[in-house]
């Protein structure tokens, strides 16, 4: 299992904290953590920004250039890969010296010159498929193979934050690998631990990609789809760990479960506890 903690915009624009994100995700189990880079007039267009002012809040949100060499040192340091979503088209050689793949981000999976410009680094690319319909995705993965991409894997998604549970559609992680043959992943907004683990453990995710948050200080944590570190990272050990459940197949009484028997109905009488046990009370 592949575990990807999804910094967003809760770093504040702050290098000690994106800095603290990376030694977090590592001490909670992650392989590898993720920012973003964009600039809120690349991403927005100008329509959109007028139609709603709250936008310009965004401009916080961006990760500064100069950060990523002490990311990747941070990384690098702490044995874990990183990683960053491209929005806007010079995004991508800004990252490439620094990223040890590229994670595509759902909103931009139409958006054809990005997938290419990111194809030709000869870096792997991860592309989330949330809101996307199946003809959507034919031509996002059909114009990655075009470009020659070094390797892909997709992530099942669903762009609702939170995602409800009848949202979650876990079945279609094994519909997209049977028809691109691919790895597929779940890219979580349901902050549900029985999702995370029904992903993994049913369906085969082969990636688990987070959003997370330190403190419940981060801008997106009151939108409801962010994890906080002792939350995922009690599924992250839980699912890492599933084997111990299935135990070694022999049928005999386990440690936990010696004081009861001795409070189970006496076959005598029918009452609890045995007779053996009344005798020591």
């Amino acid at each position: 299992m592949y575990y990807i903690a999804e910094v967003s915009s809760n770093h504040a624009s702050s290098l000690e904290r994106c800095i603290k994100f990376i030694e977090v995700s590592k001490e909670i189990g992650c392989n590898a953590v993720k920012f973003q880079l964009f600039k809120l007039d690349e991403l927005f267009s100008i329509e959109a920004r007028k139609s709603n002012p709250r936008f310009e809040d965004r401009r916080r949100w961006e990760l500064p250039v100069h950060f990523l060499p002490d990311l990747k040192k941070a990384c690098v340091k702490n044995n874990i890969d990183f990683s960053c979503t491209p929005f806007y088209l010079t995004a991508v050689e800004e990252l490439t010296d620094y990223v040890d793949f590229y994670k595509i981000a759902s909103y931009e999976l139409l958006w054809l010159d990005l997938l290419e410009k990111t194809a030709k680094t000869g870096k792997k690319i991860i592309l989330s498929t949330g809101m996307a319909s199946i003809e959507e995705i034919d031509s996002a993965v059909e114009h990655l193979m075009k470009h020659n991409v070094s390797e892909f894997e997709l992530l099942h998604c669903i762009s609702g934050y939170p995602t409800a549970l009848k949202d979650c559609n876990l079945s279609a992680i094994e519909a997209l690998r049977v028809r691109y043959g691919v790895n597929v992943g779940w890219s979580d907004h349901s902050v549900n631990p029985v999702v995370v683990s029904r992903a993994v453990n049913h369906w085969q995710a082969s990636t688990v990609e987070f959003h997370l948050d330190l403190d419940g200080e981060g801008d997106e944590f009151q939108t409801g789809h962010c994890w906080l570190p002792d939350q995922i990272g009690s599924v992250i050990s839980g699912t890492q760990n599933i084997s111990v459940i299935d135990g070694d197949g022999v049928k005999e009484p386990a440690l936990s479960e010696v004081f009861e028997r001795g409070w189970r109905a006496d076959p005598s009488d029918g009452l609890r506890p045995l007779l053996a046990t009344r005798k020591k009370l």
